[in-house]
């Protein structure tokens, strides 16, 4: 179990500014979306209309922080594995960051420095203090060490002292570098020479992410495009250049929302006929909501379990950012009596249900597990065996389900 020390913060706001590639840059105030959280006569909650935008009202105070980890350990009955500090400003430009790792470092727990620039640190000596307090895993949101460049996209006006910062952690922790592939800017040689720069500083890994632009590529806060001049890469364009950076480096390499090279996930079940044969026998007939990107890898496994299982796919590309509007060229001949959604859905259960009755079909409709798999973000730090055991446990519950529920 790992427990995660929410200092809060708002991005652009508690990050020195945004950067330019930014998912949350330009977000437009939209109407609650509705999801599972929503009361079933209300659309509208906390998750879906501020958390979804990541809009804390500054940081929370070391000692807020404190206590909210405290309580996780005397309700927590699981060994505690790691804490990670998070939230929605910037880790690096928290005021009260090293009194709060000095605060965690009475638990003896390793810490994990969550998501951050380094844009507000000031001296590879504060990375030598943290490491003394116990930091041991850091996600270093790198994007180039070409430091014109950090300047530039990411608005870091500390950009040497970032990249000093960031071998320091390389030299003595484990670090998991993010880089946001902006194609024209970042990708080609420029990510090759990023690449081998942490090669050579001694970074674990790298998660390469696809930059999205459109709505369709889950910018559903009407911040869309982002970079007006920049055409995102397709799927398959940058499948192709994880691969390509996985054969040329040393590096562990894996990427989201495709895919992780070493792993096979999201979906590695797919590629393990055991891992399938422990999954229960499909009894029942159901239609599946997803994404573009997994429904293939879905169909695959329920083919391979010869189910009267058909997978729907909506046009966004992640499952998890689907909302209202993706279902409304839903085309029900392909959907059966038992429709079954992705849990994380942006759409109130009523609104979803009326959309399934326009043909006269009263169809029993429902959310599934949260998650199915680990996209490559998760599993570029976790062994073969633990991506699998939990889409087999995840696939199970949701075959249980479709057996219960469906026609």
């Amino acid at each position: 179990m790992d427990i995660v020390a929410d200092i809060g913060g708002s991005p652009g706001i508690d990050c020195q500014g945004f950067c330019k590639y930014c998912y949350f840059k330009s977000v437009k105030e939209v109407l609650p979306f509705g999801c599972k959280h929503c009361f079933p006569f209300q659309k509208g909650c906390d998750y879906c209309t501020r958390s979804v935008k990541e809009s804390y009202p500054g940081f929370n105070h070391p000692q807020y922080v404190v206590q909210q980890i405290t309580q996780s350990f005397h309700l927590g009955n699981e060994k505690i594995n790691k804490i990670t500090i998070s939230g929605g400003g910037d880790i690096s430009c928290y005021p009260g960051l090293f009194d709060l790792v000095k605060q965690i470092a009475q638990f003896n727990t390793p810490i994990h420095l969550g998501y951050t620039s380094g844009k507000g640190f000031k001296d590879k000596s504060e990375a030598h203090t943290l490491i003394e307090y116990g930091v041991k895993e850091v996600s270093y949101t790198v994007f180039a060490t070409d430091l014109k460049l950090r300047r530039e996209y990411m608005n870091d006006k500390n950009a040497q002292a970032s990249i000093d910062t960031l071998k320091v952690f390389c030299e003595q922790c484990d670090v998991y570098a993010a880089i946001v592939i902006v194609p024209g800017v970042n990708d080609g040689k420029v990510l090759d020479k990023t690449l081998k720069d942490l090669e050579d500083f001694g970074a674990k890994g790298a998660i390469l992410m696809r930059f999205a632009n459109e709505s369709s590529q889950g910018l559903i806060l009407e911040n869309a495009p982002i970079l007006s001049n920049i055409k995102p890469q397709t799927i398959e364009e940058f499948v192709k250049t994880v691969h390509a950076c996985n054969d040329k480096f040393d590096l562990r390499i894996s990427a989201t929302p495709l895919e992780d090279p070493l792993i096979g996930s999201p979906f590695a079940i797919r590629n393990n006929k055991n891992a399938l044969s422990k999954l229960p026998k499909v009894s029942k007939a159901a239609t599946l909501i997803t994404g573009l990107i997994a429904a293939p890898r879905i169909a695959q496994i329920f083919n391979e379990l010869n189910s009267d299982v058909n997978i729907v796919p909506l046009n966004k590309d992640i499952s998890c950012l689907i909302t209202i509007d993706d279902f409304k060229h839903i085309d029900l001949k392909m959907v059966k009596e038992t429709v079954i959604l992705p849990g994380r859905v942006f759409a109130h259960d009523s609104e979803m249900k009326n959309i399934f009755l326009k043909d006269g079909i009263d169809r029993l409709v429902r959310r599934g597990p949260e998650s199915l798999t680990y996209d490559g973000e998760m599993s570029i730090s976790m062994k073969y065996d633990e991506v699998i055991d939990f889409e087999i446990q995840k696939f199970t519950e949701l075959i249980e389900q479709i057996n219960a529920i469906g026609t």
